[in-house]
């Protein structure tokens, strides 16, 4: 059974902000969470909804922290 890659909006995803800086959120490579690189959080995403709560969100550590300017 393989993994299937949330279905989000891509004009929903544009407009989420980090819940804690109202900063934008990114899209994780494997496309399994939503980043918020100012609060070094990834917020997991569970049957095609992004959980944006403190409890589920993990810590980034420091190689996954990126300047989020820099692409």
């Amino acid at each position: 059974m393989t993994k299937q890659s949330p279905k989000l909006d891509p004009k929903m995803l544009e407009m989420m902000v980090c819940p804690f800086t109202k900063t934008r959120l990114e899209w994780s490579k494997d496309k399994s969470e939503l980043i918020s690189y100012a609060a070094r959080l990834a917020f997991p995403i569970r049957n095609n909804v992004p959980l944006l709560i403190l409890d589920e969100a993990r810590q980034l550590n420091d190689e996954e922290q990126r300047n989020p300017n820099q692409k």
